[in-house]
């Protein structure tokens, strides 16, 4: 899903919990179909999935020039970057009704025009499209998991979790439905609770587990890591060192040094609220970019206040496992 662009156009769904730690964005999954490449239709579908992928990418720099504009004072309105947004979009919409007027019977053109919809903030017809492409295919997991997105997104989290299990269960080793589903269980603990009968510290250890499924299914996936691990802000009481065991992990798969900075913040961040002051120093003194400066300044106030009331306290607030 295109967050960036979702959040231009106001159209993200807000009912997601509040205080929560985790993205409430799903990632979306295109047909898992296997096609005859040398199929005309499906070449042809091929070319216009392709032009939907040329248009995201070319709005995407848009949107990143225009904010990098704007911190300048030289950005456009909002208003005029989405009347180009609608407008590049348009016939690409246009080309994919042509399609399925065509094809009606085509499942994975649905889904396929499901996603370009719901990146453009149109999630009832894209949730339309996907269930009709869930009748003409009910069984492409594909469609059970970005229906179930829909559902997470737009208050009916009971289906949510069906369909996903559904999705898993059509296909047990894509990473993706496993992610998503633990990200839905973390954000909707009070419904997962009713749903699965389970207390919290149960919904807790479910989430964790469809995480850990996802994990060993794509091990190195810096993004799916750092989801994990941010999980843990929102688990009461801390886990202290299993959250360190995760950012551990997640430090170890970073692509550059922007990730690993990204990772030492969270490391400071957690080892001032657990009393291990010198490692947090150690932490925010490894944080140089400047991207994390404002962040960075906010952690050392956080971390000089909780060493004072440490030594008010009387003692230096030794390491002390949380779990």
């Amino acid at each position: 899903m295109n967050i960036l662009l979702i959040v231009l156009m106001g159209a993200l769904a807000t009912n997601q919990p509040a205080a929560v730690t985790n993205s409430p964005g799903r990632k979306a999954d295109l047909s898992t179909k296997v096609v005859d490449a040398d199929d005309p239709i499906e070449k042809e579908l091929q070319k216009l999935m392709g032009q939907d992928d040329e248009a995201q990418a070319e709005v995407d720099k848009w949107i990143r020039e225009n904010q990098e504009f704007a911190a300048q004072g030289a950005g456009v309105p909002n208003a005029e970057l989405n009347r180009r947004i609608l407008k590049r979009f348009e016939p690409v919409r246009k080309a994919y009704e042509d399609f399925i007027a065509r094809h009606p019977r085509h499942a994975s053109a649905r889904v396929a025009y499901a996603s370009f919809l719901g990146d453009i903030g149109e999630e009832d017809g894209s949730m339309a499209q996907l269930e009709k492409a869930r009748e003409l295919d009910p069984k492409d997991p594909a469609i059970w998991n970005n229906l179930a997105n829909y559902h997470g997104h737009n208050g009916l989290v009971n289906k949510a979790f069906d369909y996903y299990a559904k999705a898993i269960e059509l296909n047990p080793k894509e990473p993706v439905y496993y992610h998503n589903f633990g990200t839905t269980v973390f954000l909707f603990r009070k419904d997962a609770m009713e749903h699965y009968e389970i207390n919290e510290q149960q919904v807790f250890d479910k989430a964790l587990e469809l995480y850990a499924q996802a994990m060993k299914l794509d091990p190195t996936d810096f993004p799916l890591a750092t989801d994990v691990a941010r999980t843990y802000y929102g688990i009461k009481p801390p886990r202290t060192d299993d959250a360190l065991r995760s950012w551990t992990n997640a430090l170890s798969l970073a692509h550059d040094e922007i990730e690993r900075e990204g990772v030492y913040v969270h490391f400071a961040r957690i080892k001032t609220h657990s009393g291990r002051f010198a490692e947090a120093h150690a932490h925010l003194n490894a944080i140089t970019n400047g991207m994390y400066a404002d962040l960075k300044k906010t952690l050392t106030r956080s971390l000089k206040e909780k060493e004072a009331e440490a030594k008010a306290g009387g003692t230096n607030a030794p390491p002390a496992k949380v779990d």
